[in-house]
């Protein structure tokens, strides 16, 4: 077996860390996920074999090893205005509800990856305010978390490059909420900006911390949960939830059988979820 090959026992070994450290479930056979993940980390941290690797981060409490880790297992494919209607129903219904808030709006993207779903949100939350100027009193505080904090300091930087802005950017809104940079990237203007935050959080941890939210987005997450964390993760945002927060999920998601919390609203297209 080569350096760059991971055994039976070794892949049941790490596919338990995983699951254990940040709830992410792997499948049978999915070796080559973690090998193609995982490779590129054995230079980096002079390891010799993937196999020492795995037995390394398991066994020592080596925190940089970790963060590595759970930076390359954690999927990061994200992109603009995904599945369209969540920010078009933010537009045309959910936000004239929150309308002569003084309070903050709060808004949660939860494992918002490279932070485009944040961004998105409050590029939504800017078209609506320039035709309601002045809706909501209170102000807007959108929050982006991921486990990953590689990737939250990438968010934080809000520079993309051509590939990730050609991702569901339309020309109109690189014109209006971007400018460019000296080194050929575009960067949010802060209009944007300042309305998101971004800070680590485990989904498998306590949220209580981050106080209460008018809306949720945990979107594309819950795939990669066993059926026993999506039940605890759906609580946990439950409790998160002002009275009648909403939540949207994926577009392939579904809470049958794992919450009571919420009742589904059907839209035209799309759903979302209003806590009872």
């Amino acid at each position: 077996m080569s350096d760059r090959e991971i055994g039976d026992q070794d892949y049941q070994l790490f596919r338990g860390y995983l699951e254990k450290q940040c709830g992410i479930v792997l499948g049978d056979n999915k070796q080559y996920l973690v090998r193609s993940r995982l490779s590129p980390l054995l230079r980096k941290f002079n390891i010799e074999s993937l196999p020492q690797l795995v037995g390394k981060v398991v066994n020592s409490h080596d925190r940089g090893l970790r963060e590595a880790v759970i930076d390359a297992m954690t999927t990061n494919e994200t992109l603009w205005f995904r599945d369209n209607y969540p920010f078009e129903l933010l537009k045309s219904q959910l936000l004239s509800k929150f309308r002569g808030k003084t309070s903050p709006l709060r808004i949660w993207s939860a494992a918002c990856s490279s932070g485009q779903e944040p961004y998105s949100i409050a590029m939504s939350i800017q078209e609506y305010l320039q035709r309601n100027p002045g809706a909501f009193p209170g102000g807007v505080q959108i929050l982006g978390t991921d486990i990953s904090v590689d990737m939250l300091n990438r968010c934080k930087l809000a520079e993309y490059d051509n590939l990730s802005l050609s991702r569901g950017l339309s020309e109109e809104r690189k014109r209006q909420f971007f400018q460019p940079t000296a080194n050929g990237t575009l960067k949010l203007k802060p209009q944007v900006t300042n309305m998101v935050s971004f800070r680590p959080i485990n989904l498998l941890d306590s949220y209580a911390s981050m106080g209460k939210f008018d809306l949720v987005f945990c979107r594309n997450v819950l795939i990669y949960f066993s059926p026993m964390s999506k039940t605890k993760i759906l609580q946990q945002i439950a409790a998160s939830l002002q009275s009648e927060g909403v939540l949207f999920l994926g577009a392939s998601e579904s809470m049958s059988g794992l919450s009571d919390a919420f009742n589904m609203v059907r839209c035209s297209p799309g759903l979302y979820y209003v806590k009872k």
